[in-house]
């Protein structure tokens, strides 16, 4: 199994996060997202992957895209631990919430979006900011809101799910771009809790071969 990933990347980072759980060895392939103008616009990687993002997933003769495709084929393929409650309720429940990050706040923040806004619309460093804390106190303040009917340790009570795989990438950008967290203090709990396990330290972008500092 080998997944192409970039040590910055939100999406690639929840898939680190989903195999370290599982426990399940990978070869790693890096692409890098800036060098050599995007190495993901490159011939082969688009051949691989038409969206010219990462992460992709390789396992034999299956290629996927998508970050929480690629967790699902992994759930599937090692279902213990499960990253999804036994309930039906409370699973879709977490899967809303993983969807709300991966699909309402994530995109906004991504480099190509941010690339577009500086490059092409020529907005400048204090407005590309700005445009980021919009868009992630926008969507933290609903997040903020569910896990208060949802949490215990982490965001769905005691037991680590998707939810938490998702949640933690997007606070660690966050706090990257300086958003003040005042406001969605359980939020930042998990968030701290989560930072406490081994899987989800590994997974840190610092923590990869081709991180820079």
């Amino acid at each position: 199994m080998k997944l192409f990933s970039y040590w910055r990347s939100s999406a690639a980072y929840r898939v680190r996060i989903a195999l370290n759980l599982k426990q399940i060895p990978v070869d790693m392939t890096f692409v890098h997202l800036i060098k050599d103008g995007g190495q993901q616009r490159q011939a082969e990687y688009r051949q691989l992957n038409p969206a010219q993002l990462v992460p992709s997933l390789q396992d034999d003769e299956l290629t996927l895209n998508q970050s929480l495709a690629i967790i699902d084929y992994l759930e599937a393929k090692q279902p213990i631990p499960a990253l999804l409650p036994d309930d039906l309720a409370l699973a879709m429940q977490v899967r809303a919430f993983a969807l709300d990050i991966a699909c309402d706040i994530h995109p906004l923040n991504n480099l190509r979006v941010l690339q577009y806004l500086t490059g092409t619309l020529g907005v400048n460093e204090t407005q590309k900011v700005a445009w980021i804390h919009h868009w992630l106190a926008t969507g933290f303040a609903a997040l903020e809101q569910r896990l208060a009917s949802y949490a215990g340790v982490y965001c769905f009570g005691d037991d680590i799910t998707l939810a938490d795989v998702c949640l933690a990438p997007q606070v660690y950008n966050a706090l990257r771009f300086q958003l003040d967290m005042t406001p969605y203090p359980t939020i930042l709990r998990v968030y701290e809790q989560l930072m406490q396990v081994p899987a989800f330290v590994q997974a840190a972008p610092e923590q990869q071969a081709d991180a820079q500092s």
